[in-house]
C-alpha cells in the first residue's frame, strides 16, 4: 500500500545548520530522520567518516557531539569545516545538507582610539575597529563605566565610532572601546578627552571635521555615511545627492546630529552623497562628499527558450541578465563554450 512506501522513504525532519563554535566548548550538531527502522546514522567531516572516539559521540537520535571544539588540535587537524549527516535503512540512504562550522575568533584592534583636545560646546570623535567572527559588538566606556547612551549628545555608530557633541567639561576623561562576541571580550587602549573652556559666543565658521567615506557594499547591507560638523552657532547638517535625485525616506535614518544610515541598500542607492554644514539662517556652508557603490549578484531576467526551426532557417536565442557590475554572458552548446564563427553570431554583448 501507498502508506508503506511513504514510510519506507527516508527523509530529514532536522538537518545540521551552520554554526560559529566556541573554542574548547562542547558542540552539538543535530540530525533527525523519518523512515522505517532500523536506521543507522553516520557523520562525515570534510568528506571523511567520523569515528566514534573520545572526541566524537553519535546519539541514538542522530545528533553528533564534539566534546571540546578545537580550531587547531595538537596533530595539526581542525574541527572546523563541512559536516554532513548520512542516514541509512534497508530501503536506501540519504545525505543531509552540508553544515559549515567555523571557530569564533577575535583579532586585536587594528584601529585604536586616539586622544582628543577640544573646546567646550565643540565636537569630539573616537574610533576603533576590530575583526572577529561573529562580527564583534562595540560599546564604549568612560573612566571604566559604560557611556550613557541615553544622553543624546553621545552617538554610537555601528562602525565603531563614538561622537560627542556640545562638549562640556564633565565629558573630559579616559575613553575605551569594548568589543565582545562569543569568542570573548577585548578592551582597546585608552584615549584621553580634554575639554577646555572657550569663548563659546564668538562666531566660528562651520567646519566639517569628518565627512562620508567612499563605500562599496552588496545589496541588503547597511550603509553608514558619517558627517561631523562644528562651528558657532552650531551648523545645521543636511544631505543631498550630487545628481539631484531625492534621497527618499524608506530605510533612511539620521543618527545623532548628521549621520545618514541607509538600511537594506539597493542598486538605486548608488551615487555620490553630499553632506552640507550650514550656518543657521545664512548661505554660508561647507560640504563633503562620498561615493556609495552598491553591487548586486548576477541573475537572469530572460533566459533562452527552446525553439524548433526548419533546416536552413535562422534560430535566435535571447538571454538577458542583470547585476552590478554588469554581468558577462557566455553561451554554451552541449556544455562547450560557443565561439562566434561560421553560421553562429553573437550580438549585443552576447545577448
Amino acid at each position: 500500500p501507498k502508506s508503506v512506501v511513504c514510510e519506507a522513504e527516508l527523509s530529514f525532519t532536522l538537518e545540521p545548520s551552520d554554526v560559529i563554535a566556541v573554542q574548547q566548548q562542547p558542540l552539538m550538531l543535530h540530525c533527525q530522520v523519518d523512515g522505517i527502522p532500523p536506521i543507522t546514522t553516520q557523520w562525515r567531516h570534510n568528506g571523511l567518516l567520523i569515528p566514534q572516539d573520545q572526541h566524537h559521540s553519535t546519539f541514538i537520535n542522530g545528533s553528533l557531539l564534539i566534546a571540546h571544539f578545537q580550531k587547531t588540535k595538537s596533530d595539526g587537524s581542525t574541527d572546523e569545516g563541512d559536516y554532513e549527516c548520512m542516514a541509512q535503512n534497508s530501503f536506501g540512504r540519504v545525505v543531509s545538507r552540508r553544515a559549515r562550522i567555523q571557530a569564533a575568533t577575535m583579532a586585536d584592534f587594528h584601529v585604536q582610539p586616539e586622544s582628543v583636545h577640544a573646546e567646550e560646546s565643540g565636537v569630539a570623535r573616537f574610533q576603533c575597529q576590530i575583526r572577529g567572527l561573529p562580527e564583534p559588538v562595540i560599546s564604549w566606556e568612560k573612566d571604566s563605566h559604560p557611556v550613557d547612551t541615553e544622553n543624546d549628545r553621545y552617538t554610537l555608530l555601528p562602525t565603531g565610532v563614538l561622537q560627542i557633541t556640545g562638549l562640556r567639561e564633565e565629558d573630559s576623561g579616559k575613553y575605551c572601546c569594548v568589543a565582545h562576541n562569543s569568542a570573548g571580550v577585548k578592551h582597546s587602549a585608552e584615549a584621553l578627552l580634554t575639554v577646555s573652556g572657550s569663548l563659546s559666543s564668538v562666531y566660528k565658521e562651520p567646519t566639517i571635521l569628518v565627512g562620508p567615506e567612499n563605500l562599496t557594499l552588496t545589496v541588503h547591507q547597511t550603509a553608514i555615511l558619517e558627517c561631523v560638523a562644528t562651528g558657532y552657532p552650531r551648523p545645521i547638517v543636511s544631505w543631498s545627492r550630487l545628481d539631484g535625485r531625492p534621497i527618499g525616506v524608506e530605510g533612511i535614518q539620521v543618527l545623532g546630529t548628521g549621520n545618514l544610515m541607509i538600511s537594506d541598500v539597493g542598486v538605486q542607492h548608488s551615487g555620490v552623497y553630499v553632506c552640507a554644514a550650514n550656518k543657521p539662517g545664512t548661505r554660508v556652508r561647507r560640504t563633503a562628499q562620498g561615493r556609495l557603490v552598491v553591487q548586486a549578484p548576477a541573475k537572469f531576467v530572460q533566459p533562452p527558450q527552446s525553439v524548433s526551426r526548419p533546416v536552413g532557417t535562422t534560430a535566435i536565442f535571447t538571454c538577458q541578465a542583470q547585476g552590478e557590475p554588469e554581468p558577462q554572458l557566455t553561451w554554451l552548446k552541449n556544455g562547450q563554450v560557443l565561439a562566434p564563427g561560421g553560421h553562429v553570431r553573437l550580438r549585443n554583448n552576447n545577448r
